[in-house]
């Protein structure tokens, strides 16, 4: 029996994650949540009925919520939304395509969104609140904290650590062995050689 879900995002983002929720076949889609000014508009026939401060209200009927906005310059917003979703003893489930290929012995945690044809080999380790976007390769024995963003077509060499709230552009390369700091900002087509120091 599929749950009930409820998705805080109405932007571009939140397509791709309708599409790979509907693929899963997991959870039913019963509205989105977004501006106050986009009530009653709707995302691929799905409505938006309500806005952040509807949380509390929506928690009475509903238990499963996800975050469906993507990286937003400074990612603090993603990982806001997801605090404030769990502070309400609200449940963000992990969501991975049937289209990806997620390794027996990897881990995902809570909140994380596996998008198509995605590769995550053997004793990878992903935190809360992730995106690994649509067809990015991330290899053996690789650590990604919590409230990052991998981008389409990016590829994380084994044993590459990744630190919380940092976003790794479409197409970019990791090196073997690279730690890269918190709040990291890799633009696109990147070729990360080295290590790279995050912010605070």
């Amino acid at each position: 029996m599929k749950q009930d879900i409820i998705l805080i995002g109405a932007g571009g983002h939140c397509k791709s994650c309708i599409d790979v929720i509907e693929q899963e076949g997991k959870y039913c889609i019963r509205g989105i949540i977004d501006k106050p000014e986009k009530r009653f508009e709707t995302v691929l026939s799905y409505e938006i009925i309500g806005c952040d401060d509807d949380i509390v209200i929506l928690s009475n009927k509903y238990k499963y919520f996800f975050i469906s906005i993507g990286y937003v310059i400074i990612n603090s917003l993603r990982k806001d939304l997801f605090t404030k979703v769990r502070s309400f003893g609200l449940h963000c489930p992990k969501i991975i395509s049937p289209y990806a290929y997620v390794s027996k012995h990897a881990f995902i945690d809570q909140g994380t969104i596996i998008m198509h044809n995605v590769i995550i080999n053997a004793d990878v380790r992903i935190g809360k609140n992730c995106i690994i976007n649509t067809g990015s390769i991330i290899e053996h024995d690789v650590v990604i904290d919590d409230n990052t963003h991998i981008a389409p077509g990016a590829i994380i060499n084994g044993g590459t650590k990744i630190g919380e709230g940092s976003f790794i552009g479409s197409n970019s390369v990791c090196r073997q062995n690279v730690n890269i700091g918190r709040n990291s900002f890799v633009r696109f087509n990147s070729q990360i050689k080295s290590s790279i120091n995050g912010t605070e």
